[in-house]
């Protein structure tokens, strides 16, 4: 709006020279006129004059209200440009601690992701020393395992040929049983003992009266076998604590191992984001100081021509004032008819129109003793509610005490196998569960996240999309303005052309008339006349002074005709030096509107270019939060598989375990009492 204010200023001005410069000369060929016929339009001039002062004054009004709006226009651009200033540098200060910020914030990051990392190594180390003195144990443990259970057999192969006194056998298994590692050197020496002297009676065969005596032994031999199945249940059991134990470590590790990895993969892409949104605020950044950098070289050069207006727009009024001065003089001589053709020293003089443009931006037995051994067995069921214990009860009752003794030893070690492997379960599902809901936990906060930032990024392509489109649109103004600024500078250029064409032939007219004036008044000058004589001083008197024309009264219509030719020179002048002016103000206005164009072209591409990729980050986002949420539907439908097995069990693990324990402990204690029979 304001350019075209100025555009139609300046349209005005011209105008208003065009027809200043041809009442001049019209006014300088009336005065000719009146010299060639000998007669004085001063009506004419008057009625001229009076019209003049009627429309410089409506001129100098219609200037007033035009330069009013184009004030306004200056208050209202400069102080838009100074909000966007300020503005401009509020969010440069913000930028600025952003990028700051998200520095320091990245360096924080990458420091506890060191961190994260050394107790993930120390972790593993943990977990590899633990699996490796696991593994030893392990290997002594089957080593020794399978020891006992070759000594518990030699024994019983020992004993039953012992028994069945098979002679010739018997050494044969007393020698195995001597040789075996798990033997106490007391029993070592007693079977030497024995199988020494029986190798004496081998030698001496006339010896009839020696008996096959084998009782000692074989009562040795029975307490080593209790004593080598005791010592094995012992391993045993020592085996599962261990094994237990080496799980619960393991599975703690895993845990810790599991959260460390977590946090410091959140940590990294954390950080990334950080580094991320640092580097968008340093784009960012740039982008508002070349556009605060603009804005304040636009404020300032308007600033310049609102001020250069204003002194132009005083210095017009003044002008104008004192033209309407002149003319209401000139109409004073005129009317005042002393002078013909005075109204033409009164001309009005041109004021200077500068031109102005506008800036477009997770065996047998007792009865009595099976009897209080099956009673015993009872009472302890119904104290535990255990039917194991129940059931073994009625076996006592029914079955000889050498199948009751078989059957509790072998439901005591399946009872211990039952317990290893419930045990074995039970880590497993905890490791498991402890799995699954690091995993649900990871992935409902990914889920989180990335949701998150997918409504981060909906709203900066939004956000972009807007700003690019206003760019677009900015740039589009500024063509269009540099385009018709371009078409009225052309028209501008051509009517001062115009103006000084006319200016300099006026002033070539004006010279002419003075020429041919100036030559009549001096030939009239020495002119000469005849004298009356005495000898005819009868006649009708005639001249008596030579005559000179009216030269007395030629001096004020010459001078006159000296200030038009002054006037249109001054036209001709102030012309040329608001063409120059003029074409300075467009070539600068032409300068700033081609780089602010420019830069506002360069950060619309830019703005595209980065929703284009704010796009495809999107999509990226999008697609990460699919795989993630069938992740985490996947780690929920697998708790629900957990849960019969290891959750919706009944009582439990602890519980079940205690009343095994005492299951074994008092199925132990009837062993016992079976024993003692």
């Amino acid at each position: 709006p304001g350019f075209q204010l100025r555009s139609l200023q300046r349209r005005l001005v011209s105008i208003e020279l065009d027809r200043l410069a041809m009442q001049r000369f019209c006014l300088c060929l009336l005065a000719a006129i009146a010299l060639a016929s000998d007669v004085t339009p001063v009506q004419k001039v008057v009625q001229m004059l009076e019209t003049m002062k009627e429309k410089g004054t409506k001129e100098m009004n219609e200037e007033q209200v035009q330069y009013a709006k184009f004030e306004e226009f200056c208050k209202g651009t400069l102080a838009e440009k100074g909000a966007s200033i300020t503005s401009a540098a509020d969010q440069i200060e913000t930028l600025e601690a952003e990028i700051e910020s998200a520095t320091s914030e990245a360096a924080r990051l990458a420091e506890e992701i060191g961190g994260h990392a050394a107790d993930i190594e120390a972790a593993s180390k943990e977990k590899q020393n633990a699996t490796e003195l696991r593994e030893a144990t392990r290997s002594d443990f089957v080593a020794t395992l399978k020891d006992y259970t070759e000594s518990i057999d030699a024994v019983g192969r020992a004993l039953k040929v012992l028994k069945a006194e098979k002679k010739s056998s018997s050494f044969l298994e007393l020698k195995a049983v001597r040789d075996l590692k798990t033997l106490p050197s007391s029993a070592a020496d007693g079977l030497d003992a024995y199988i020494k002297g029986s190798s004496l009676i081998e030698a001496a065969p006339e010896a009839k009266t020696y008996e096959f005596q084998s009782g000692g032994v074989i009562s040795m031999l029975e307490g080593l076998q209790d004593k080598f199945v005791d010592e094995r249940v012992s391993l045993e059991k020592e085996e599962a604590k261990k094994r237990h134990s080496y799980e619960m470590l393991v599975q703690s590790l895993e845990a810790q191992l599991a959260q460390s990895k977590k946090d410091q993969d959140a940590k990294v892409q954390f950080k990334a984001k950080k580094l991320q949104a640092k580097a968008s605020a340093e784009g960012d950044l740039d982008e508002t100081k070349t556009e605060k950098a603009s804005d304040e070289k636009y404020a300032k050069d308007l600033k310049t021509t609102c001020s250069k207006k204003a002194a132009a727009f005083d210095e017009r009024q003044k002008l104008r004032k004192e033209e309407l001065e002149a003319l209401t003089k000139a109409q004073d001589i005129i009317s005042s008819g002393a002078v013909a053709g005075s109204a033409e020293k009164h001309l009005p003089g041109l004021v200077q129109t500068a031109t102005s443009l506008a800036f477009l931006r997770s065996f047998s037995a007792r009865p009595e003793q099976l009897e209080q051994v099956t009673r015993f067995l009872q009472q302890r069921a119904e104290s535990l509610k255990s039917r194991v214990l129940s059931a073994t009860a009625e076996r006592a009752a029914a079955d000889p005490i050498a199948k009751v003794k078989t059957m509790i030893e072998g439901l005591i070690v399946k009872m211990q196998d039952q317990a290893n492997e419930e045990a074995t379960k039970h880590g497993w599902c905890q490791a498991e569960l402890a799995s699954n809901k690091a995993m649900r936990e990871e992935k409902t906060d990914q889920v989180d996240s990335l949701q998150s930032e997918i409504e981060e990024l909906s709203s900066s392509i939004a956000k972009l999309g807007e700003e690019a489109v206003t760019l677009n649109e900015e740039v589009t103004q500024l063509t269009t303005a540099m385009a018709n600024a371009s078409e009225i500078r052309q028209k501008e250029k051509q009517k001062n052309a115009d103006t000084v064409r006319d200016a300099k032939e006026a002033q070539e007219a004006v010279a002419q008339a003075l020429q041919v004036l100036k030559e009549f008044y001096a030939k009239a000058g020495a002119a000469t006349s005849f004298l009356q004589t005495s000898s005819a001083e009868t006649a009708p008197e005639t001249f008596s002074e030579p005559y000179t024309g009216m030269g007395g009264e030629s001096g004020g219509v010459i001078g006159m005709m000296e200030v038009i030719a002054g006037d249109f020179a001054r036209l001709q002048a102030e012309t040329q030096a608001a063409e120059e002016a003029a074409k300075a103000e467009y070539e600068e206005f032409m300068e700033d509107s081609k780089v602010d164009k420019a830069t506002k072209s360069k950060t619309a591409k830019h703005k595209e270019s980065k929703k284009l990729s704010k796009s495809q980050e999107l999509v990226a986002t999008e697609t990460d939060l699919q795989g993630t949420q069938k992740e985490l539907d996947a780690a929920n439908a697998y708790l629900e598989k957990l849960k019969p097995d290891c959750l919706d069990t009944g009582a439990s693990y602890a519980e079940r375990k205690a009343q095994r324990e005492e299951e074994l402990k008092d199925l132990e204690t009837a062993l016992k009492m079976l024993e003692s029979v």
